[in-house]
This record gives structure tokens, C-alpha cells and sequence, in this order.
């Protein structure tokens, strides 16, 4: 399982991940293959012998609680969340490089972990350095009716409510037709 490296963001496979399960909840193995495989992981890691469809429902419902943390905007209830996954699918940290990976970070517990303990331990670690590198939490869920959709949101500024300009345009002009609405009546 593959892990950081250069061209390689483990922040976009998690957000990619979550949404891609949060869009399709039983998303099927061949789609999770796909996605994997955009992100790095090797072809060989992916065959139906080593990435089966019980691993597939286990990375789904481990993209799911992922899911839960990336839709948390309160500091310490994210905080908590993510250590609650290094207490439950963590180790001690270690540098690892393999499949002409640079040298990176591994925090799951190792092989045996499977692939929904790689994933919660490896996402956790991306979430936990977002939060300590910007003091806040810099990903979401869109807050525009209708949407959801997961995003990172590590820029500069305040913290992000929207995955897209799209998405915050069609926000604000409902805002304003709304009031617009309200003043017609009162």
C-alpha cells in the first residue's frame, strides 16, 4: 500500500476516497481498484487476490468514518476523532520506501493492518497534520444545500464552507433571494 511521495497527495486519495463512498455508498470493487490505482497504488496490490471484495467492504465503511471526520468543524471534536483512529488502528511511526516511493511515513500496523486499517491510520496522520499546520480544521463538507461534497481547504484565510466557487455563488444568491423574499413580505 502505497504511501507519500513526490506527486503523491495522501490528503487528495483521502478526500478522494471519502467522496468517491460518500457519492456511492457500495461503490463497486472495480471503481475502488480505479481510484486506488490513480493515487499509486500498485497494480499488483490490487488484484482480486490481494485486494478482495471483503477488503473493498472494509475500505468502503473505513471511507465512511472518514467521511464523519472530514464533515467535523469543531477543532476538538476533530481532534478527539482523529486520535480516537491512532488509538484504535495506529503505531509508532515509522519511515518506510518501497515501489520507488521515496522515503515516507507509515503509522498502520504494518501488513496485518489490512486495508482499512492502513487507510483510517494513514488518514488520520494527513488530517493531524492539517490541523497542527494550520490551527484549525482545513477540510470540510460543502455547506451549499444539496451538496456535501468533501474538500480540502488548506489555503490561506478563513476556513472554507463551500468545495467549490460554484457551489458558494449558488449559496449566496439563495441567500440573497431569500432576503430579497423576506423584505418583499414584511
Amino acid at each position: 500500500m502505497a504511501d507519500s511521495g513526490s506527486g503523491f497527495s495522501a490528503a487528495q486519495r483521502l478526500v478522494d476516497l471519502a467522496e468517491a463512498v460518500r457519492a456511492v455508498p457500495e461503490l463497486p470493487r472495480a471503481e475502488l481498484v480505479a481510484l486506488l490505482a490513480r493515487h499509486g497504488e500498485r497494480p499488483g496490490d490490487l488484484t482480486s487476490e490481494a485486494f478482495t471484495e471483503a477488503d473493498a467492504a472494509a475500505l468502503r465503511a473505513a471511507a465512511r468514518r472518514m467521511g464523519e471526520v472530514l464533515g467535523e468543524d469543531d477543532e476538538d471534536r476533530a481532534a478527539r476523532a482523529l486520535n480516537a483512529l491512532f488509538e484504535e488502528y495506529g503505531t509508532c511511526p515509522r519511515l518506510t520506501r518501497h515501489d520507488g516511493h521515496p522515503w515516507h511515513l507509515h503509522v498502520d500496523r504494518g501488513e496485518g493492518a489490512g486495508w482499512d486499517g492502513w487507510f483510517l491510520a494513514s488518514g488520520a496522520l494527513v488530517l493531524a497534520g492539517l490541523l497542527t499546520a494550520y490551527g484549525r480544521v482545513a477540510w470540510g463538507a460543502c455547506a451549499a444545500e444539496g451538496c456535501g461534497r468533501y474538500f480540502l481547504g488548506a489555503g490561506p484565510g478563513s476556513a472554507r464552507r463551500y468545495c467549490s466557487h460554484t457551489c458558494a455563488t449558488r449559496a449566496r444568491v439563495a441567500a440573497h433571494r431569500r432576503r430579497k423574499r423576506a423584505e418583499g413580505a414584511g
